[in-house]
């Protein structure tokens, strides 16, 4: 978490959107959209996230490489939830810097995301809209460092985290949500024909 009492603070941002179109499917997607988990499991490698519960994820984020000086990964406490209408919201509440306490004493993150799904002329879409600001008390092997070359380097970092989600927002997303409904239509084709059987062989 940033210090307030450091002064060469330098801050980074970065801005992410999608719009992607959603066939037909028996169940709509804001039934699959209520369950904030599949989302998490779908932009983030399992291997590296942990859930505290329902709606909170302990993250690893990939390692960040900062001008080949500083290799981090920040880990970030998220927490995911949604609304009544399958509106997905996303939003860091902690961040740490393990290993690294002096860089992690001057450094702060922030991500807040967004996912609604929208009926446009009778088409579902889905769209997202996602936010990454890091802000850093800069250490003194950088303080000679142009800070124009730090702003482009560190913006373009931003981008490329904002980038890989979208990426497997776009791959991955669809396909989980076509597996849920399916595994969703087979139980229910299940239950109705042990409910058949079992009305059968008591009459």
């Amino acid at each position: 978490m940033l210090d307030q009492n450091f002064t060469n603070k330098i801050q980074f941002k970065a801005s992410e959107s999608l719009a992607l179109p959603v066939k037909d499917a028996p169940i709509p997607i804001h039934h699959y959209l209520r369950q904030p988990k599949r989302l998490v499991n779908v932009i983030a490698d399992p291997n590296l996230m942990e859930p505290l519960s329902d709606s909170r994820f302990r993250l690893k984020m990939r390692t960040l490489n900062f001008m080949d000086l500083y290799h981090l990964q920040p880990t970030v406490i998220l927490g995911v939830w949604s609304d009544s209408k399958g509106t997905i919201f996303l939003r860091s509440e902690d961040c740490e810097i393990r290993g690294i306490d002096y860089i992690n004493d001057r450094f702060a993150l922030t991500l807040k995301g967004k996912l609604v799904p929208r009926n446009k002329s009778g088409k579902i879409y889905l769209e997202g809209q996602a936010n990454l600001t890091v802000e850093v008390d800069l250490p003194p092997p950088m303080l000679l460092t142009p800070k124009p070359l730090l702003q482009v380097t560190g913006n373009g970092l931003l981008r490329g985290v904002l980038s890989r989600i979208k990426q497997r927002l776009l791959n991955q997303l669809l396909k989980d949500y076509y597996h849920w409904v399916n595994v969703q239509l087979e139980s229910t084709n299940r239950e109705e024909i042990a409910a058949f059987n079992q009305y059968y062989t008591e009459a």
